[in-house]
């Protein structure tokens, strides 16, 4: 490692950090933290990458597989053998997200009060037993209940996982690692056709249906126990690093954002929130582009079984789109990545192309069956823009309360979206599905300004700032924090109250 200050060995000032009560306490212990050099730092990422990337991401493709399991179970007899009749399965599909909407801001309290890696570790573990019971429904009245609960206990994983993410990573690293844990949604979307196909050949008294629920069940408990034990609450606890290495890993993202885990909830930084034009440009964005979500998730394979595809058919021909979205998830973050200035143009990129494989299904002959299957295999380039929309917020909002406060807000947009997405498929319109259709490509629309109006928002406080202070700071062609000393990184600053702070587009 590099120098380090003369009255203490690193070890030492690592392990005082790390025993810190109160990083807000910890302002002056800032002066005395080692630095270090290029490559050991380079190790250090490699090491985190190693030991939290897996976890996330294999625990965002089983939330998947969870809430989209219903989607499988739909052409695997589920609507038949529960009587679900009219807008039933609409309702069981809606339902989910209003337990997620009513979740969203108390578990953006629990972030503030309670361990993180603990608090998500559980919410896995309950809801993997909530998904269990599905498989004993008897009718429209347990499906509504069993759904709600699944999404009052889903509603932590994504936001929890962004605050993860910002609590591990500098801003300019975000947007790649939101795409690897994300990249585990499209990932089990394929998988989960497989296994959907394999499940449905289960010779059983017991529908396929129901064991597809027990299955998926009985791995997701597994896993929360694995997740119980080896997902830290911050780098102060993560067992995988030494006492040095969690200090520089402490202090390595808030170099820059000047914020930090604290239990302490701040109204102040509450309201700045409510006040922010980006809290409700991305609100504004998120609602659009989930409305498509909630659809697709939901009717995806009925659409394709409408075309004219058997059940079995149906399964295998849904895995293509999957594999089509999991590509566009990551192209587009690693073009975020590699390319400066760049996740607004690209989400919005993202939304046209899915708008195009909207059109193909909407407006082509339904004899040409696989135009419009093709068409349906694109739709799902609408989901690249979910990660890097996180990771502007991870980039761009700063300060522990604020922060979790977008988060929430952004997640209420998701669940409304995703509530009123099924709804647009109305079973007399069967299987053309035209005005949801429509609907989907408004929505499309909309979202592609609005990403685009934020980003031309940050880019103009960036030149206010610039002017105000007269000098020149760019994120994005510096290393980051070279512009704050570290002394600072003690201080939970909201990108409003540190002038220098300076948005990522």
């Amino acid at each position: 490692m590099a120098s380090q200050p003369d009255n203490l060995s690193k070890g030492e000032v690592a392990e005082a950090i790390t025993r810190s009560p109160s990083l807000s306490e910890s302002k002056t212990e800032s002066d005395d933290v080692p630095t270090i050099t290029a490559a050991e730092e380079k190790a250090l990422v490699r090491k985190i990458d190693r030991n939290l990337m897996p976890l996330l991401f294999i625990s965002y493709a089983l939330q998947f597989f969870d809430k989209t399991s219903l989607g499988y179970t739909a052409i695997l007899g589920i609507r038949e053998d529960t009587k679900l009749k009219g807008t039933d399965y609409s309702w069981v599909s809606s339902i989910f997200y209003f337990g997620y909407l009513i979740a969203s801001y108390p578990a953006s309290l629990a972030f503030v009060k309670l361990p993180l890696g603990k608090f998500l570790a559980a919410c896995v573990v309950v809801w993997a037993l909530v998904l269990g019971c599905h498989g004993a429904a008897t009718g429209f009245g347990n499906l509504m209940a069993l759904r709600f609960l699944l999404g009052v206990f889903e509603s932590s994983i994504s936001p929890g996982f962004s605050l993860v993410t910002g609590l591990w990573y500098k801003p300019s690293e975000h947007a790649a690692r939101h795409g690897i844990w994300c990249a585990g949604n499209t990932t089990a979307s394929i998988f989960g056709g497989l296994l959907a196909y394999a499940i449905s050949h289960i010779k059983s008294d017991i529908a396929a249906w129901r064991w597809l629920f027990i299955i998926f069940a009985l791995v997701t408990f597994l896993w929360g126990i694995v997740l119980l034990v080896f997902l830290p609450d911050s780098p102060t606890n993560a067992r995988f690093l030494s006492p040095e290495e969690r200090a520089y890993a402490l202090r390595r993202p808030q170099q820059q954002t000047h914020s930090f885990k604290t239990a302490d909830w701040k109204r102040g930084q509450f309201l700045e929130a409510l006040r922010d034009p980006k809290t409700w440009l991305l609100c504004i964005y998120t609602i659009c582009s989930s409305l498509p979500n909630g659809g697709y998730t939901s009717f995806n394979g009925i659409i394709i079984q409408g075309f004219g595809f058997d059940t079995f058919t149906t399964l295998l021909l849904s895995m293509p789109g999957s594999a089509f979205g999991l590509f566009f998830v990551l192209a587009g973050t690693y073009l975020a990545h590699r390319f400066k200035y760049s996740r607004c143009i690209i989400t919005a990129t993202m939304q046209l192309i899915a708008l195009v494989g909207c059109i193909m299904v909407y407006a082509s002959p339904t004899s040409q069956r696989w135009t419009r299957l093709g068409g349906m295999w694109l739709f799902p380039a609408y989901a690249a823009g979910f990660p890097l929309t996180l990771s502007i917020i991870g980039s761009d909002i700063a300060g522990y309360t604020k922060k979790t406060t977008v988060l929430a807000l952004l997640f209420i947009g998701y669940c409304a979206g995703n509530i009123a997405g099924p709804q647009l498929f109305i079973a007399k319109q069967a299987p053309g599905y035209h005005a949801a259709f429509e609907g989907i490509m408004v929505c499309m629309i909309l979202s592609c300004i609005s990403i685009m109006v934020l980003r031309q928002y940050m880019a103009w406080e960036n030149k206010k700032r610039d002017r105000a202070q007269g000098i020149c700071i760019d994120p994005e062609t510096s290393t980051d924090g070279t512009s704050e000393h570290l002394v600072q990184t003690g201080l939970d600053e909201t990108d409003w109250e540190n002038k220098r702070f300076r948005y990522y587009l």
